[in-house]
């Protein structure tokens, strides 16, 4: 997943959060944070990775001052040996930059982050990404590109845009769209296509540090291009999710 990986994973990827206590400081200038989250349904990028089952998470973060960090996130994982991948387990590393520009609201993340499958049968499913997040308020765009995508896939770029209200103190909106754009999509799916598009609408209600989001994700693929699977249908997803 992507930044952060400390957010709910089918949230952002994909709500932010409203509330929540403060990162507990570690020594000076640091601060460390966590989370745990069970969703009904891994959806990353709009494709199921727990086929369509329920999956657990989790993440650690540290923060170092003047806005740099790392962390790790990982989630259980079920790829049902559809596209050669028969590993459980998901563990992302990552590290970057974020800060705003003097005092305004316009606000840069610009990070590395490394997706290892562990256990998996040795095929190709390790990667990394760089990104870019550019936020204004509510608003926020990204980008990411993979010189060696996932399954093969050679390059790959990833472009989204994410937009998050507040519509209460303790309750949120959630809007977002991406496109995807794969050099060779025969290797991350079982077609020849070589783009499509992912969005997601969600509702996350948060209070004393758990978060409850209920989202409606989906994609334009069809089941012919993901081995035959409703792994990318229209679908909802719920999770709930708490800071450590």
């Amino acid at each position: 997943m992507w930044i952060s990986k400390l957010l709910p994973a089918t949230l952002s990827t994909a709500v932010l959060c409203v509330g929540g206590p403060a990162p507990a400081a570690a020594g000076d200038g640091i601060a460390v944070s966590g989370s745990i989250a069970l969703t009904s349904d891994y959806r990353f990028r709009g494709i199921s990775q727990s086929d369509e089952s329920a999956a657990i998470q989790g993440g650690f973060e540290l923060e170092f001052s003047p806005g740099f960090y790392v962390g790790t996130w990982g989630s259980s994982v079920d790829f049902d040996s559809n596209d050669g991948y028969d590993g459980s387990l998901e563990l992302d590393y990552y590290a970057g930059w974020a800060g705003s520009v003097g005092a305004t609201d316009f606000g840069v993340d610009v990070g590395y982050i490394y997706y290892d499958y562990p256990g998996d049968n040795g095929e190709k499913g390790d990667y990394q990404e760089v990104y870019v997040n550019v936020s204004w308020q509510e608003l926020s765009l990204g980008v990411a590109y993979s010189d060696d995508y996932y399954a093969a896939t050679d390059e790959f770029w990833y472009l989204s845009g994410d937009y998050s209200v507040p519509l209460t103190d303790t309750l949120s909106l959630g809007l977002h769209a991406g496109y995807n754009l794969l050099e060779r999509g025969g290797g991350f799916l079982s077609s020849d296509e070589d783009a499509y598009i992912d969005y997601r609408m969600s509702l996350t209600w948060s209070w004393a540090g758990v978060d409850i989001a209920l989202a409606y994700v989906g994609t334009d693929l069809h089941d012919a291009d993901v081995f035959g699977t409703d792994w990318a249908d229209d679908t909802a997803v719920i999770s709930i999710s708490r800071d450590l």
